[in-house]
């Protein structure tokens, strides 16, 4: 009964706002012809953009699956002449280039003509965009450098020696090198060999989209890549761009007769096309987006950057499982990784919610060691070919400091009540005891990753085994092996749920579950301004040593399910 009274009420509610929302229709209609502007710049987000009520002001994620919608609308108006898509900046990485490509390939598809506009010019992950598009145009004094790939690491042990600290370092997996750069002062064959597996796959679509883009043959794409950066004049005599203008120039090189090319704004637009339908003022069912972003933690610790705290995961979880609103779920993955313990709780709640509703794992850029373990929970994955996924492995790492503290003159003394005590302090020396206890640990938490895994993918474990050892891999690679499903971004796995659900998934809403948040201990004016101070202070040694800062929200974790040392640099 409440149930029904809900419906009638948005009922009289849209009937009520009707007038206003024909109007508002016809206000936003497009001329023939015309085409939208769609702005981006910064984070992209494969998901819907979250309510947020407070601050109104505050910037938002751009919304992959918003700009989807977008395409949607637009193929079905003959008025639209296509998409104009100013990419100031984009900050992620190939699996979300990918995704924003394959929309642009929609359009396309569609009868649209896209042009992609580079006011600020960009670096090869805005090039693997814009070469998708019909146009591609750089603002006259930007620069185009799509120069290929780096992926660099900085490997500390010479300067620990030099300070006296000894990195003690624990892993399980012949490829578990997260923390390789304490004990090595050089890169290891494991390390080489997934890295350029990662690099040789990414490059190779970069290569494969310019040669579909641009018209060319392998040879020449690669000759493109090595010839840059390019000035914008530079790109275009080259042939990777097809003009140069400032973003009030652009209806100029949309058509021959530019007064009659009217460049409109996308948003405004979506929001009086989708506005009059009952079903965007409410909804019965939904199809909920859980989301595993950053570092997995056990607890919030320090307020340094984004994590996803297992708590807070887990509460969404169990409002899913629990709410009859929700019909289904997409767990939208991108982490690598973080408390092997977080990890597993995060993962067993999901295996509970997956037993009763349809759950499909969704890769981001990175999904990788502990953001494997909770996506083998759902009943499918779905990766992009450029996503990091993997990593099927532990490790452990201290940091001994006792001979810097001797240098100083300062001596520590132990003691202690049980042979393993001493696993209780992170930067005191450890015994051949301790050591194997260690290990054992390690071990356990190896083999349940393995057994999650061989469960969750159906396959028997010596299979497993043989794809783990703590290896990345990318995912055109990962597919191939069995560790995901398909290949595809957020569009397919909500197609993947709707099919689970079958009848009437099509008319189902997707919106983003937000917990409860869990608070930060509250801090004093000036105990805030110190822990900012810290925050951006090791934001900044972090980028410099190529260390994440994350990781200090792990400090107090023993055993790490992490594969944070895959930072591809395009």
């Amino acid at each position: 009964m409440l149930g029904l009274l809900l419906r009638v009420g948005w009922l009289v509610a849209w009937v009520v706002a009707l007038p206003w929302l024909v109007a508002r229709r016809l206000l936003a209609r497009a001329p023939r012809g015309s085409y939208l502007r769609v702005e981006i710049e910064g984070v992209v987000d494969e998901a819907p953009p979250r309510p947020r009520l407070w601050p109104p002001a505050a910037a938002r994620p751009f919304s992959l699956h918003r700009l989807r919608l977008l395409v949607d609308e637009v193929a079905r108006d003959a008025r639209v002449q296509g998409l104009v898509i100013v990419l100031h900046s984009l900050r992620g990485g190939f699996a979300t280039a990918t995704s924003l490509r394959q929309a642009i390939a929609r359009a396309r598809a569609a009868g649209k003509r896209v042009v992609v506009h580079l006011p600020r010019g960009g670096g090869t992950k805005e090039a693997f965009v814009g070469v998708g598009a019909d146009r591609l145009l750089l603002g006259p004094g930007a620069t185009l450098a799509s120069v290929g790939m780096l992926a660099s690491s900085r490997y500390l042990r010479g300067a620990l020696d030099r300070a006296g600290i000894v990195p003690d370092v624990y892993a399980q997996g012949r490829f578990k090198t997260a923390a390789e750069r304490l004990e090595r002062s050089s890169m290891s064959d494991a390390q080489r060999e997934q890295l350029d597996a990662v690099l040789d796959r990414v490059h190779a679509d970069v290569l494969a989209a310019i040669v579909d883009g641009r018209h060319v043959d392998e040879s020449r794409a690669r000759a493109l890549v090595d010839g840059a950066p390019y000035t914008g004049s530079e790109a275009v005599e080259a042939g990777m761009a097809d003009g140069v203008a400032y973003e009030d120039e652009i209806p100029a090189q949309l058509s021959a007769e530019p007064a009659k090319s009217v460049v409109r704004p996308a948003d405004a637009y979506l929001k009086a096309r989708t506005s009059l339908r009952p079903g965007a003022l409410g909804a019965r069912r939904v199809i909920a987006v859980i989301r595993v972003h950053g570092a997995i933690v056990g607890s919030p610790g320090f307020p340094l950057g984004s994590a996803a705290v297992d708590d807070r995961i887990i509460s969404a979880v169990r409002i899913a499982r629990a709410h009859p609103r929700v019909r289904g779920v997409v767990l939208h993955v991108s982490s690598p990784g973080g408390s092997a313990l977080a990890s597993d709780r995060i993962h067993h709640e999901l295996v509970q919610l997956a037993a009763e509703k349809p759950l499909v794992a969704c890769m981001g850029d990175v999904a990788a060691s502990g953001g494997y373990y909770v996506a083998v929970a759902a009943h499918e994955i779905v990766a992009q070919p450029t996503t990091v996924t993997g990593s099927i492995g532990v490790v452990a790492a201290r940091l001994v400091i006792e001979p810097l503290l001797a240098r100083f003159g300062v001596a520590t003394e132990v003691l202690q009540r049980g042979a393993n005590a001493r696993l209780l302090d992170p930067v005191l020396p450890l015994g051949d005891g301790e050591r194997r206890a260690l290990d054992r640990e390690l071990e356990h938490m190896y083999r349940t990753f393995v057994g999650v895994v061989a469960a969750g993918r159906k396959r028997p474990q010596e299979e497993v085994e043989a794809l783990a050892q703590g290896r990345v891999w990318i995912g055109t690679d990962a597919h191939a092996r069995g560790l995901v499903d398909r290949l595809g971004g957020f569009e397919d796995a909500l197609e993947a749920v709707r099919s689970r659900i079958g009848r009437g998934a099509g008319r189902l809403r997707v919106v983003v579950l937000r917990p409860p948040r869990t608070p930060f201990p509250v801090l004093d004016p000036p105990e805030r301004k110190t822990a900012r101070g810290v925050a951006e202070l090791a934001e900044v040694l972090g980028q410099a040593l190529g260390v994440e800062a994350s990781l200090f929200a792990l400090r107090g974790e023993r055993v790490l399910a992490w594969a944070g040392d895959l930072v591809l640099q395009a």
